[in-house]
C-alpha cells in the first residue's frame, strides 16, 4: 500500500518555523545530526548516504523525515518525522536539534506541525515517541507537548504517547 500520494514532497508552514524535504545542499550542514539506524555520520558522504536511504524510506511509505526550517534565516536547524508503525496507522515521532539551537523553542514549533499532519494528513490513531531515560531535555519536551510515558525498559529507554485530546 502506497501511504504518500503527494505528487512532491509534503511541506508544512508555521509561523516560525517549517518542515520541508532535506536537499543535498543542507547535507553538510547536518553531519552532527545525521542518523540512520541509530548509527551517526561522521562524514558528508555518509550523511548523504544515510540521507539517500531516508529519501527510499520515503518513497516506499515507510517514513517522513523532514528539515525543521527556521522562516527567517532559511537554515535547517533540525529534523523530525514519523520512522515506524505508519502501515498500522500510527507512528513514533522522532527529532533532534543542532546544539546551537538548544533552548529556543525550534523544536517545540517542529514537533507542534508534525503532530497536526500526522493527525489531520496521516489520519495517524497513535502517535509515540521513545528517548532514553537520562535525556532531560527530551522528557520535557514531549511532557511539553502532552506526551505521557506509557514504558519504561531495561535498557533505560522510555516509550511516550500523545494524548488522544481534541480528537473525534
Amino acid at each position: 500500500m502506497k501511504l504518500f500520494q503527494y505528487d512532491n514532497f509534503p511541506q508544512v508552514t508555521g509561523s516560525r518555523v517549517s518542515l520541508r524535504q532535506i536537499l543535498e545542499t543542507d547535507i553538510e550542514d547536518l553531519i552532527e545530526i545525521s542518523f540512520y539506524d541509530a548509527v551517526r555520520a561522521e562524514t558528508a558522504q555518509q550523511a548523504a548516504e544515510m540521507q539517500a536511504k531516508i529519501n527510499q524510506d520515503y518513497l516506499d511509505g515507510n517514513s517522513i523525515h523532514w528539515g525543521i526550517v527556521d522562516n527567517a534565516t532559511d537554515k535547517i536547524v533540525g529534523t523530525c518525522g514519523y520512522y515506524r508503525g505508519l502501515d498500522k496507522g500510527e507512528g513514533e515521532l522522532g527529532c533532534v536539534l543542532l546544539s546551537q539551537y538548544y533552548g529556543k523553542g525550534y523544536m517545540t514549533n517542529g514537533m507542534s506541525l508534525a503532530i497536526d499532519f500526522g493527525r489531520n494528513t496521516l489520519g495517524l490513531k497513535r502517535i509515540w515517541a521513545a528517548t532514553s531515560q537520562d535525556n532531560g531535555p527530551a522528557i520535557k519536551l514531549l511532557e511539553r507537548l502532552n506526551f505521557v510515558k506509557t514504558a519504561d525498559s531495561d535498557d533505560g529507554e522510555i516509550e511516550y504517547e500523545l494524548k488522544q485530546t481534541n480528537i473525534l
